[in-house]
Formats: structure tokens, sequence, C-alpha cells
């Protein structure tokens, strides 16, 4: 009989980090029982009153309102610091005492892979992936290519996706329910707090959508176009405008607006309606996402504090491609989660997916590839056997694969183009638009650390889509984001599970395209490069709000009632109490946290833009005026002012994009003298020499100054002639 063999230190080091090993191996105290504290320690029951959580709370709230920007008072970080600091060592000790908890996460599957392939449908999707490929030639979608483009995903699927013997397929389920004789339809607690955070959250997004953001800027104009050439049947795969731009949300656009009746439909609000779905989608994945990590409560608080945060609202609202970031970034990593604690491979075929379609939404997705590479390594790190570490290997395959076959149409233009493709990313990187004005050593952590710090402390000074230089959360937000960082933090000590420290991980890389800011560090932070955080984030969020209401709401019953974990730790069974004081502090939280988002958004938000933005649309009123009672806008133009309106937004404002760009060069004033019709100029009050080659052409032209609503410093001129001089005035 063989003696049992002494562990090492290295079987004792793997044993505490859970790194292959499931076995606890703890080092006896000399002489005497063991005095280890395993990590599966119960908290202790918590006292009468969470004094300790509502003081931990009052600290961290207060601490995050001394980071907000008051008018003529200089901000100081350090009383914030030490109140923070005082505020997670309160949290600590309230969660050692069972005030504040953490949630438990579902539990881990096992399962065997039989990584096996359908063959011929994986043969006819690689032969039909490099002719795909190969015609997606000229930076054209086709009928061709696209039906070639469908079958070689089709196949991919053949060969890959797995059969679920033990689940009903969507089809049959919907077959049995349509068969049923009546359908009973129940409105449950949870269904009416589904339907408030839907409402609150189409009121934050909808609300004054046409007015907030008051005006467009270049971007736009760049979009719009776009959105025409489609309209046009010119249905490119890559748009290469303003140093380009992917295509699902172009496309999306087009068809908002063909549906608003065509090139009428060509419109700032195509664009924010195109944006707000993107938003909008992305919510039942973060709340898939929630429940992944630790239940429905969790994911419905992250949702909550999405629909009514200022961030995700005003990238929406400036009507970008911004909002596809996170769209895509929710499902990616929902089903990552999701398929690695299965251990199920179709859910990595989905996460496959939306990677590659997020790689044809918004041009910072490109680091999610990257990212998804990191969360695989931390998984193989964690796993249980060796047969995980095989199977993940073959899973990340898959996912890269899966995503390829989606990118096939990008990829071909980026490599017939890959100036173009690559330019944008390269310019802010490298230094082949603008030297780096540091050496790297130096801005990588500067940019990093001025990245971190943008959810409690500053946005960045980008004014089109923030509120500049003030935190990118919320007070609430703000401070239930450092305390979801340090339970989740607390939960990965104790229980080791690799999903638990690649959500941490998470919001710094999904920073990155920010932080890689280089070339121009003043562009990092910004919310619009950062808009992939705005999923850990809120999931942070509701976690450390869900902990705290379990750790207010309800007290532990006796030690003998403790229940068993799916992983093998042991928490005590709890009871409901104290409703009243629960659902005073949720409902305290979300109020003062709408209040503050209200105030962010349809207040400060929008005064700031309407102060900065260029008045095109009141341009735009008096090009559709000009049109109506002269029949026509041919016969208006702008003449170009240096950092002055973009030229061809007014007619875009008018409902007129096929009029186009509407400028007039100064030296191409003297070609409209032999028009006869009435002519309207507009140009800016500096613009003198404009003004004295109009007076000289045109001796009885009428002089106006257009006085703008939003102040003095949009004011420009109207010169206008009438047809009966445009005829005899001779230059």
């Amino acid at each position: 009989m063989k003696e049992p063999v002494e562990p090492t230190v290295l079987d004792y080091v793997k044993s505490k980090f859970r790194l292959g090993s499931k076995q606890t191996i703890e080092i006896p105290a000399p002489e005497t029982e063991s005095t280890a504290v395993t990590a599966t320690e119960k908290p202790a029951r918590p006292a009468s009153f969470p004094f300790i959580s509502l003081l931990a709370l009052m600290l961290a709230l207060f601490a995050q309102l001394t980071f907000e920007p008051k008018a003529g008072v200089e901000r100081t970080w350090a009383v914030g610091t030490v109140f923070y600091i005082c505020a997670l060592g309160l949290l600590i000790l309230a969660y050692r005492r069972g005030e504040w908890m953490v949630s438990s996460q579902p539990e881990l599957q096992s399962g065997t892979d039989p990584l096996t392939v359908r063959w011929i449908p994986l043969v006819l999707s690689l032969i039909l992936g490099t002719v795909t490929f190969y015609y997606m030639r000229g930076n054209l979608f086709t009928a061709f290519n696209l039906i070639l483009w469908a079958l070689t995903i089709f196949f991919h699927l053949r060969a890959f996706w797995l059969p679920d013997a033990s689940s009903e397929s969507l089809w049959s389920r919907t077959k049995r329910f349509l068969a049923r004789p009546a359908w009973d339809v129940r409105i449950t607690r949870w269904t009416l707090l589904i339907l408030a955070v839907v409402a609150l959250t189409l009121f934050f997004r909808l609300y004054r959508l046409s007015q907030i953001a008051p005006d467009m800027t270049s971007d736009h104009a760049e979009k719009l176009a776009d959105v025409f050439d489609i309209l046009n049947g010119k249905y490119s795969i890559f748009f290469i405008r303003n140093t380009g731009r992917e295509p699902l949300y172009v496309y999306l656009s087009a068809l908002i607006a063909e549906l608003q009746a065509g090139y009428s439909g060509v419109s700032f609000i195509t664009l924010k309606i195109a944006a707000v779905i993107g938003g909008l989608l992305m919510l039942p994945y973060l709340y898939l996402f929630g429940k992944e990590i630790g239940g429905r409560r969790i994911g419905l608080l992250a949702v909550l504090f999405t629909g009514i945060a200022y961030w995700p609202n005003v990238i929406e609202r400036f009507g970008l491609r911004i909002s596809f970031y996170p769209l895509f970034v929710a499902p990616t990593f929902y089903y990552m989660f999701r398929g690695l604690r299965r251990q199920n491979r179709n859910d990595l075929i989905l996460s496959g997916i939306s990677l590659g379609l997020g790689l044809n939404g918004y041009t910072p997705f490109r680091i999610v590839p990257f990212v998804v590479v990191i969360g695989f390594i931390v998984y193989l790190f964690h796993a249980r056997s060796g047969l995980e570490r095989k199977q993940a290997l073959f899973w990340l395959g898959l996912v890269a694969l899966t995503a390829w076959t989606i990118y096939i149409p990008q990829a071909r233009f980026a490599l017939e183009r890959p100036d173009l493709y690559g330019f944008r990313a390269l310019s802010r990187v490298s230094s082949i638009e603008h030297p780096l004005p540091a050496p790297l050593w130096q801005l990588l952590p500067m940019n990093i650390w001025n990245a971190l710090k943008m959810f409690n402390w500053s946005d960045g000074v980008i004014w089109v889509h923030s509120v500049p230089l003030r935190p990118a959360l919320d007070v609430v937000s703000g401070a239930l984001f450092l305390i979801g960082v340090v339970l989740v933090l607390i939960r990965y000590g104790r229980s080791r599970r690799w999903s638990d420290l690649f959500l941490i991980l998470l919001v710094p890389l999904l920073l990155m395209p920010s932080i890689l800011s280089l070339a121009f560090p003043q562009e990092n932070p910004s919310l619009n490069r950062t808009g992939g955080a705005i999923i850990p984030v809120f999931l942070l969020v509701g976690i450390a709000l869900d902990g705290l209401l379990t750790g207010m709401g309800r007290v532990p019953e006796s030690n003998a009632e403790a229940k068993q974990m799916p992983d093998g730790e042991s928490q005590v069974q709890v009871r409901a109490t104290r409703p009243v004081l629960t659902s005073f502090i949720l409902i305290g939280l979300v109020l003062l946290s709408s209040f503050h988002n209200y105030d962010l958004v349809f207040h400060q938000y929008y005064e700031e833009y309407r102060a900065s933005a260029w008045n095109t649309s009141e341009m735009g009123e008096i090009v559709h005026e000009f049109q109506l009672t002269q029949g026509s806008a041919d016969n208006i133009w702008i003449i170009p002012y240096p950092f002055w309106v973009d030229t061809r937004l007014p007619a875009m404002w008018a409902g007129i994009p096929e009029r186009g760009d509407m400028a007039i060069r100064p030296e191409q004033l003297e070609n409209t003298v032999s028009i006869p019709a009435t002519k309207l100029f507009m140009f800016r009050l500096e613009d003198t020499p404009t003004l004295d080659a109009l007076k000289a052409l045109y001796p009885q032209g009428i002089l106006s100054v257009f006085h703008s609503e939003r102040g003095q410093q949009l004011n420009f001129y109207l010169f206008y002639v009438p047809a009966a001089n445009a005829a005899t005035v001779i230059p």
C-alpha cells in the first residue's frame, strides 16, 4: 500500500489560486489543529440595523459629490479621495458583518465537446468564403457577392453547430404555443418592475430627441452623404468619407430614411433614431449578461442605470455610430461568459457572430478581438482540467473563424485599400499624421491614468458628445461603480472564478481605443471611443446595488439552515425583512440618479452643445423659406470662411439633400450675375472682402444681418438680390 504523497509548495500555491486544482490544501500550525481560515468562511450575522452599510454608502456618495464640478469653485481630489478610502474600508467591514453582500454566480457546468466537424459543409464554407472574398472587390455589395457571403455563413454554421437533443427547437415551441386553446397572461411584480424600467429608459432616450443635440457637425454631413449614396443605389462595403466608416450603422440609417419617405428622410433625426436603436438593442443583452454573472436583479439594475445614464444617452443623441460599440460588446462577451461556464460550443459560435458583426459597426470595436483572446488566456489559467483547456483552445479558433466569415467584406476592402481602412486608427496610435508629443513611456501611463479616472473625475474635453471636464458617471453610479469593483475583487478572492477577474479587466481593456490616442493625447478620454466599457461599468453598478439591497433587506436564519452552493461554498439561508428600508434606498438612489442625469442631458449638455455648434439649422430654415417663395433653392449660396459652418448642412436641414454643397468661392461670385432669378447669399460678418465684392457686383442688393436666437457670436450676413436687379446690373 502506497503512502500518501506530501504536497509540495507548488501544489499549495496552485490550490490557493485554483489553477487547475479542485483540492484545497491547508498547512496546520505546529502541534495544534489547523488555524487556517478557508475562503468559504460565512459572513457574520448582521447587526439589527445596517449602520455600517448606510455609512459606507453615504460616504461614497459624498466623496463622489466632491468630484462634481461647480461654477466658480476649483475642484480638489484630496477630500473626495479620503472619503472614498473611508467608504471602501467600511464596505469591507460591512461585507464581513453580512450587511453588504455579493451575489453568487451560476453553477459551473461540466461538459465534453466532441470536437466534431461536418467536413462537407466546412469544405463548402471555406471554398465559398474564398470565392466571396474575391468577388467583394471594388468596395461594392452586389446581389451575387451577397448570396455567396450568405451561403458561406450558412455552411459554416452547418459545419460546427451542435444539435441539442435535450432542448426543444424554437419552431416546435412556437407551434406548441400557437396551438394552445387559450393564452394566460400573468402580471407579476417582476413584470411591473421591467415595464417601469423600460418606460424610464424610453423617456430618457426619446424625450426631446429632435432638439438635443440641436445642430449637426461635419461628421453628420459625411454620414448623410453616405445615406444619400445608398438611396441612389451605391452600396459600399466601407464608406471612405472622412477617414472611413463601417457599414452597419449607415445601412440602418438608410433603411430608416427610406421608411421616412426617401430623400426627405435624409436628416439629423434619421441618424439619431439609428443611434438610439443601437443603444436600445444592447439593453436586453446587458440584462442577460447581468443574469449570467449574478442574477436577474443585477441585470435589471444594470439596465436601469444604463437607461437613465448621461453617458450612453448623449452618445446616442449625438447621432453617430458610437452606440454600435457597446451594442456588439454586450452579446460578444455574454455568449463568451455563458459558453465557457456551460462548456457549450454553440454559445461560442454566437459570440463569434457578434464579434464579426461588431467589426462591421464602429472602428474602436477593432480592439475587441484582442480582448477576446485575453479573456481566453485568463480562462486557461483558471481551467480545472486539461480537457477544459483543450476545448477552450478549440473554441477560441472557432470564435475567430466564425467572426472571419462575418468580416470577409471588410477584410477584402482592407486588403485593397489598407491606407483608407487603417488610417484613422494608425493616425492616433502612431506618428503618421502628427508626431508623438512625448516619449511612449510617458504617454502610455498618462493616457491609462486619464482614461481610468474618467468615470469619477473627468470625461475629457470633447463637447459634441459630453459635458466637458466632468465625471462620465453621475454621483450615484460613480459611487456604486467603485463599490462594485471592490465587491467583485472580494468575490474573486473567495471563488477564484475567471469571470470575476476578467469582468474587472474588461473595463481598462475596452478603454484602449481611447488610451491608444498617443499622437493626440488631448482626445483621451472620450466618451465615444470608450463606449464599450459601458457594459462592464454598469454591470459593476448593478452588482454593488444588488449586494446592498440583499444585505440590508435580509438577515440570516440559523446556521443549521445554511445551504451548500454549487461551487462548494456554503451560504446562509436568508429571509426577507426591512422591505420599507430597502424600497426607500432603491427609490431614493434611482430618483437621485434620474434627477442628476436629467440635468446633465437636458440642461448642461444641451446648453454646452447649443453654445458651441454652428447654427446651420437656422440657415436651413432660411433655405427652406427661400425655396417656398422662389420655387427653387438653386440660387442661394453660402460663402465659406475658415472654421465656420459646413456648407453642406443647410440643404440637409432644409430637406433637400440633393441640392448638395451650397458653397460658392469668392472668385466665383461673378459667375452668378448672368442668372436672372432672385438670389441670396449668406456669409460671415467678419468676411469684409466678400461684402465688398457683392456690393460691387450688385449695387442694388439688400444687405441685412441675421440675428441668431443663440447669441450674437452666431450672427451672419444675408445679401438679397431681387430678380429685377439681377438682369440689369453690369459688373
